[in-house]
């Protein structure tokens, strides 16, 4: 883990990272907790569910349809241009949702802006760090994942705490114009990979040159052959399907949870303690389960996962007292975490050392997707039915088809595509490869 007995920077990548993550991803899961606000109607907006969800479904279909293309241009330029272009956006974004006054606004500046900033602080560093770990991968995913976590409850004790004195303006205001100093800063110290800095990956015990990454027409080729190959398998499929299913279950709940809590006749302070603790589990799970997909394979952890994402519902379906909400909370917390964290680990056990960036795009596709239809379909399917029961029976049934998906995988243990560098052009193909042929 160390270099020449100093630690690799391998590691301040891995802080740079969860940093990003930390200040990014509170926004989009925390502001489910301003529903309520959002909807009431003797306040400022008085906006019906269906209207508020469609920004939290924009901001993430428009993280899904650019994931795939905003991976790639990882992969073919690097990623740092593209984490200060993410960070002008996301202060931009912050600063005008906080002076919103209309819907339109908030679709455009928080759903749109935001959603543009979100996509590049999530598949570019996440990305990008697989390139510096050899091992020790599953314990750097699980380092930035728990801190997204502990963002977001941070921001929800920001908005229980200080709503009432500073108003909706400087909720967002305050992470913009703080966060988002702080994501111009960290950019600076972020390398494309180790070699940039005359490193190798942490783990790797090579013992040729140290070459930088080509930015070239070569580049290109490399990761259009591979994700050309990847189509080809299933796997590559079910993994978005995971992500697309699983995203779909829990986003719901995400959303609308503290909402139905309060529909259902618990206080709003009792209800946002519901989403805090389910958030407070998840940062101590997302820590712990990329190091155990590691070790006992993505698959296992996903079905165990996906469980716990469908039958805790069954509390909350059945019962409407405080203690069924709290142990929901902590289950679903379990399940959801689950998900996410597992896919940088899945791609290198199915897949090994390939462009990562790509591949991970084309997975945020479906959780992009499944994140942005989701709440929309709740919220609409609440709106149009006129009870709560609608989304909990939605998030029910897109859990299970995840849980399903999880099961068909085949065994991590077993690489899917070892031999895709034959289909390069011979030009291109490793020296190894082509003495083989």
């Amino acid at each position: 883990m160390f270099l020449k007995g100093k630690l690799h920077y391998a590691w301040i990548i891995v802080a740079i990272a969860a940093m990003m993550g930390f200040i990014t991803s509170s926004v989009r899961f925390a502001a489910a907790a301003l529903v309520p606000y959002l909807s009431d109607a003797t306040g400022d907006f008085g906006w019906s569910y269906g209207a508020i969800t469609l920004a939290f479904s924009l901001q993430w279909i428009i993280f899904g349809m650019a994931s795939p293309y905003v991976g790639w241009l990882g992969d073919r330029y690097g990623v740092r241009w593209f984490l200060l272009f993410g960070a002008i956006l996301f202060i931009i974004g912050m600063l005008l949702t906080g002076i919103m006054n209309s819907l339109w606004q908030f679709y455009l500046f928080f759903g749109v802006i935001l959603g543009i900033a979100s996509t590049i602080f999530t598949v570019l560093p996440v990305s990008g760090i697989t390139l510096w770990f050899r091992r020790h991968l599953g314990a750097a995913m699980g380092i930035v994942w728990s801190f997204q976590g502990i963002g977001v409850v941070a921001f929800l004790f920001l908005i229980g705490a200080a709503f009432g004195q500073l108003g909706i303006q400087w909720i967002f205001w305050l992470p913009g114009i703080a966060g988002g100093a702080l994501l111009l800063v960290l950019v600076r110290f972020f390398y494309n990979g180790p070699a940039d800095i005359g490193l190798r990956p942490l783990g790797d015990l090579g013992n040729e040159p140290i070459q930088k990454p080509r930015r070239d027409e070569a580049t290109k080729v490399r990761a259009r052959v591979f994700i050309q190959q990847a189509k080809r398998t299933a796997t590559f499929w079910n993994l978005i399907g995971i992500h697309y299913w699983g995203c779909m279950g829990h986003q719901i709940i995400n959303v609308l949870i503290v909402a139905i809590a309060v529909d259902r006749g618990l206080s709003l302070a009792a209800a946002t303690g519901v989403l805090a603790t389910q958030q407070v589990v998840g940062v101590v799970v997302r820590a712990a389960v990329p190091v155990v997909a590691e070790r006992l394979g993505c698959r296992m952890v996903w079905v165990v996962g996906m469980a716990l994402q469908v039958f805790p519902l069954l509390l909350i379906l059945f019962f409407n007292d405080l203690w069924a909400y709290y142990l929901f909370a902590i289950l679903f917390g379990i399940g959801q975490s689950t998900e996410v964290p597992t896919f940088p680990i899945a791609n290198r056990q199915y897949y090994g050392n390939v462009p990562q960036g790509s591949l991970y795009g084309w997975q945020s596709l479906g959780s992009g997707l499944g994140m942005g239809l989701a709440p929309l379909a709740g919220g609409l399917l609440w709106d149009f039915t006129g009870t709560y029961m609608a989304p909990l029976l939605l998030s029910l049934g897109f859990s299970t088809m995840a849980l399903i998906q999880s099961w068909l995988l085949p065994s991590p243990k077993v690489r899917q595509i070892p031999d895709w560098e034959t289909h390069l052009p011979a030009n291109l193909q490793p020296a190894g490869v082509r003495a083989a042929d």
